[in-house]
């Protein structure tokens, strides 16, 4: 079956076998409503268990499933009056990156997201997600476009990382997220940040500095992939399992160092399950956070930023090495 992952498959063979039972009962006309009804009790348990313990590789497969809901699928369900804005007026027009104007309940938002494709043609047009320097550079213009104009920004994040080819580097691709880094610090409008799939790397953090960063509850946010840590560590990057469950990439742990503000809940198998509902899931919290945040002044904006990102991280092991000693 195409997105099946490995550890679902107990769950996924149960559906189906659940489905042949439906569809003999009305071929044959043979009432098997008592099997049929405890395999279903039997399948919530299943489900129960198996998504209800996620190990974080697990999160990583749901994060990159090929049917995972993408910016523009969100955009479609959350934002009315979509209008696409492309370039960045120095180079060209880089399709991994999307963003235009819109509304959202009414208010006028800057909305801007990396963009993966569905299937390898468009993959390839959109270079799998990972921008080249012009898709920040073109995100950088709308946001300051958004601040001139007043207007909140929304990011999605959903990507491996920064496109690490000769010509990406030629064109300025570190000095292209640096500056974003630095220009985001100091915007004047509300800034959310949702990461929807992968964040990955300065590719995630180019379009991350929020005031506000939520996670979908089966998503990554880290400095390098499992694979790259794994090779990095231990020469091998098979094992990239080993080195997701050390990493604190996922949802849960990012909220308890206080990376992220909230844990979005995810459709029970994942979030490409229900795109509907997930949208919904994203619009609550989405909602009250910017609620909250265009009750802030101009400098307090600035300044709530800087607080979030002044609070992330600790060190423990200083306490335990003085000590020791």
């Amino acid at each position: 079956m195409a997105g099946e992952l490995d550890f679902e498959r107990p769950v996924i063979e149960l559906r189906k076998k659940i489905t042949e039972l439906k569809k003999f009962t009305e071929e044959k006309d043979i009432n098997l409503s008592d099997e049929i009804s405890k395999l279903e009790s039997r399948l919530e348990n299943l489900e129960n268990e198996v998504y209800g313990n996620l190990k974080p590789w697990d999160r990583v497969q749901i994060a990159r499933h090929a049917n995972r809901p993408t910016t523009l699928d969100y955009i479609g369900y959350l934002f009315t009056d979509f209008l696409e804005l492309h370039g960045d007026r120095y180079y060209g027009d880089d399709e991994a990156i999307v963003g235009g104007i819109a509304k959202y309940n009414g208010i006028p938002i800057t909305v801007i997201g990396h963009q993966r494709g569905k299937d390898t043609k468009e993959n390839i047009r959109r270079n799998f997600g990972m921008p080249h320097p012009e898709g920040y550079r073109k995100a950088l213009r709308l946001m300051k476009q958004a601040e001139k104009f007043n207007r909140p920004i929304i990011t999605f994040i959903d990507t491996k990382g920064a496109y690490p080819g000769k010509a990406a580097e030629e064109r300025g691709q570190s000095e292209a997220i640096a500056k974003n880094l630095f220009e985001m610090a100091g915007l004047t409008v509300p800034i959310i940040s949702i990461v929807i799939g992968e964040g990955g790397s300065g590719g995630a953090l180019g379009i991350g500095i929020g005031n506000h960063v939520h996670m979908l509850e089966n998503s990554t946010y880290s400095v390098i992939s499992p694979e790259g840590a794994a090779a990095l560590l231990w020469k091998d990057a098979n094992l990239a399992q080993r080195a997701a469950e050390t990493m604190m990439i996922t949802a849960p742990d990012l909220k308890k160092l206080g990376v992220i503000e909230d844990i979005i809940p995810e459709i029970r198998g994942g979030a490409h399950r229900d795109v509907a509902q997930q949208a919904q899931n994203i619009n609550e919290v989405l909602k009250k956070s910017l609620e909250k945040l265009m009750t802030l002044n101009k400098d307090e904006i600035i300044s709530d930023r800087y607080e979030k990102y002044k609070r992330i991280g600790k060190i423990s092991f200083v306490d335990e090495y003085i000590g020791a000693n």
